[in-house]
C-alpha cells in the first residue's frame, strides 16, 4: 500500500477503468450470496453454507434486477441433497435449450416432452424445473448485500390471494399502474397454507428518494448480473454438443443438399453452353 501511495501521490490522475472496475466487482461461486426458502424459512446463504436464518415468514424487499422470462432446469436422476448433480438440459429463457447444453432433450421447449404437465413426480408439474431469477436486497439496508432470489414455478404463477401476488402476475400488476418493480417495497411472505415453499408479494411502501440512486447502482452492479443469470455445474468430461436429431435439423440438410444439386446443376450447364460457343 505505500508503495502504491506513493505512485498515487506523483500520478494523482491515474484513473480507473471499466476492466479493472469489473474484475473488482466479479462475484466468485463460492462468493454467491442468496436468499433460500428451504423449509419455508429465509435462509441467507453465502458461498454455499448458511450463515443465518429469518425469524420471521415476512421479509421486505427492494426489486433491483430481474430476469426477464423464467428459467428451466430438467435432470436425469432424482434429487439427492448434499449431492453435486449437472442437469441434462437447461435453458434461460425457456425456448430453447442453451447453447452449452452437451445433450438438448428437444428443439425447443415448447415441444419438449419434458415440459408437459404431468411428466413430473408422480405424474405432478413437469419433469423440467421452471424457475424465476431476481436479484434484490433488503429494504432496510439498500446499499448491503445483492442477494440472488430463485422463485420455484409455485411461486411465479397463479392468481391474486386477499392482495398478494406470485411473482409475475406481481410484476404484471405493477406494469398495469405505471409502477417499476425497483421503485417499490414489497413485502415476500410465505404462503402458510402450501405444503411447499412458497412465496407471494404486495406492495407496502414507496422507496424513499434519498435512496434511489443506491438502488439504481446496485441495480448495475456486476452481482446483480450473475444473480438473474442461471449458471449450470458441469463435469469435466466433453465439451463436443450431442448430434440430436430434431425435425428442423433434417429440413436443414435437405436444403444444403438441395442447394449444392442446383449450384452443380448450374456448373454444368455453364460447362456445356462453353463448349457449344466453341
Amino acid at each position: 500500500m505505500d508503495k502504491l501511495k506513493a505512485i498515487l501521490e506523483k500520478n494523482p490522475n491515474i484513473g480507473l477503468d471499466e476492466d479493472t472496475i469489473a474484475v473488482s466487482q466479479s462475484a466468485f461461486s463460492n462468493q454467491t450470496k442468496r436468499i433460500s426458502l428451504r423449509g419455508g424459512v429465509f435462509r441467507k446463504i453465502v458461498g454455499g453454507k448458511e450463515v443465518s436464518t429469518a425469524d420471521t415468514y415476512i421479509m421486505n424487499i427492494i426489486i433491483v434486477k430481474m430476469a426477464h422470462t423464467p428459467s428451466r432446469v430438467y435432470y436425469e436422476d432424482s434429487y439427492e441433497e448434499g449431492k453435486k448433480v449437472s442437469p441434462v438440459c437447461w435453458s434461460n429463457d425457456s425456448n430453447k435449450p442453451d447453447v452449452e447444453v452437451r445433450k438438448p432433450q428437444a428443439e425447443s421447449c415448447h415441444t419438449c416432452p419434458n415440459s408437459v404437465r404431468g411428466s413430473g413426480d408422480r405424474g405432478v408439474g413437469t419433469s423440467c424445473r421452471i424457475s424465476w431469477r431476481v436479484a434484490v436486497v433488503l429494504a432496510n439496508d439498500p446499499s448491503g448485500d445483492i442477494l440472488e432470489l430463485v422463485l420455484p414455478s409455485n411461486s411465479c404463477f397463479g392468481k391474486e390471494e386477499k392482495d398478494k401476488w406470485p411473482f409475475k402476475p406481481y410484476i404484471q400488476m405493477l406494469a398495469d399502474n405505471n409502477v417499476s418493480a425497483g421503485r417499490i417495497i414489497t413485502k415476500m411472505q410465505f404462503d402458510t397454507n402450501s405444503q411447499k415453499p412458497r412465496v407471494l408479494f404486495s406492495p407496502i411502501d414507496a422507496v424513499e428518494d434519498y435512496d434511489l440512486d443506491t438502488v439504481k447502482n446496485q441495480s448495475e452492479h456486476q452481482a446483480a448480473s450473475n444473480a438473474i443469470k442461471l449458471t449450470v455445474y458441469q463435469p469435466d468430461i466433453t465439451t463436443e454438443r450431442e448430434a440430436v436429431k430434431f425435425e428442423v435439423f433434417d429440413a436443414t440438410k435437405e436444403n444444403k443438399v438441395a442447394t449444392k444439386s442446383k449450384e452443380e446443376s448450374e456448373e454444368a450447364q455453364k460447362i456445356v453452353n462453353k463448349w457449344r460457343n466453341k
